[in-house]
């Protein structure tokens, strides 16, 4: 299947690899610890399958002396969560000299935080829904049952409520009368100390995946997401029949070049570079709304980049060599 109208030509993978030597991060400690091993192994397989020498290896404690004594063309960071997600990793493989796939840590501390990073996009004149960000403990100085009150008199029901940090979908809840607001609030305080409450937006969900294989960022097909139950949380993303995905989207090619220009402009807006999954609601009107970005998608089985990969024609393992052969070119 074509990339998507806003893409205009396909992109291919190019570069020869076999004298890469590629490490694979995954793992981690956060959350999402078991589908950054999936992910990770995912992409190792690909890699391998194109000739590119790869390996896997945790962020733990023996990654910087492995940095040191065997330096990788370049890192493919598979994690998810705050490791592969915050910048902090990427700014630490900076301090390494050792390049990887990917935007780099200012970029990513950003697009990690959703509130600031709905700022940056709403500035941009990119739309985004309405939301307020509540940490916890002003959450409780200024008294639970009025703060709920108010963001629902002036956000409106229902509502999504998720963590201001944090992806797969843990602890986030659609919010559909008031007197669930509580309990979703502290459902996501389990993940996060900032809550993320925002105007939910009917429609599709869909999610644009962006990769720049060497002729710029091009939007590929944008990936239709049908869970079973109605929400997108973590079962439904990972739990084999709870969810329908229609690559590409059933969508109209109009709304589809819409799309595809909302997903690259936010990309664009938050700096980001190789690859990202933008995810968004397509309302009654064809109308896109951002919901946040990924700059670290998964890539599992069940995973959005590779389905839109696929749907684009292209092939999983060669696209990855050559957002990795790219990467190594950045080594100072």
């Amino acid at each position: 299947m074509a990339v998507s109208p806003a893409a205009h030509t396909p992109v291919t993978g190019s570069a020869a690899t076999d004298e890469l030597h590629v490490l694979v991060l995954a793992g981690g400690l956060s959350y999402e610890r078991d589908v950054s091993l999936r992910s990770g192994r995912r992409v190792l397989d690909a890699l391998r399958a194109v000739g590119v020498e790869a390996e896997l290896r945790d962020a733990d404690v023996a990654l910087l002396p492995a940095l040191a004594a065997d330096p990788p063309d370049a890192v493919v960071i598979a994690l998810h969560g705050a490791t592969g997600e915050d910048g902090s990793l990427r700014g630490v493989l900076d301090l390494c000299d050792v390049p990887y796939v990917g935007c780099d840590a200012r970029a990513s501390r950003l697009a990690w935080d959703k509130p600031s990073a709905k700022t940056v996009l709403r500035e941009a004149g990119i739309p985004t829904p309405d939301w307020v960000a509540l940490p916890h403990d002003r959450f409780s100085e200024l008294g639970a049952v009025a703060v709920l009150d108010r963001i629902a008199d002036r956000l409106g029901l229902p509502l999504m409520v998720k963590p201001a940090q944090g992806g797969s979908g843990l602890g986030a809840a659609v919010v559909r009368d008031a007197a669930s607001l509580p309990a979703a609030m502290v459902g996501c305080f389990a993940y996060d100390q900032t809550a993320l409450v925002e105007r939910y937006v009917p429609g599709m969900d869909v999610a644009v995946s962006v990769l720049d294989l060497g002729e710029g960022p091009q939007a590929l097909p944008p990936v239709e997401i049908v869970p079973r139950n109605g929400v997108y949380d973590y079962a439904a993303r990972y739990t084999a029949g709870r969810t329908t995905w229609h690559a590409p989207a059933r969508l109209d090619p109009a709304t589809t070049e819409r799309v595809a220009e909302v997903a690259l402009a936010a990309h664009t807006a938050l700096g980001l570079r190789d690859l990202s999954r933008v995810d968004l609601i397509v309302d009654a009107e064809g109308q896109p709304h951002v919901l946040e970005v990924n700059v670290s998608p998964g890539m599992t089985e069940t995973s959005l980049l590779p389905l839109a990969v696929q749907a684009a024609g292209l092939d999983f393992g060669r696209a990855l060599g050559t957002l990795v052969t790219r990467a190594a070119a950045r080594r100072p």
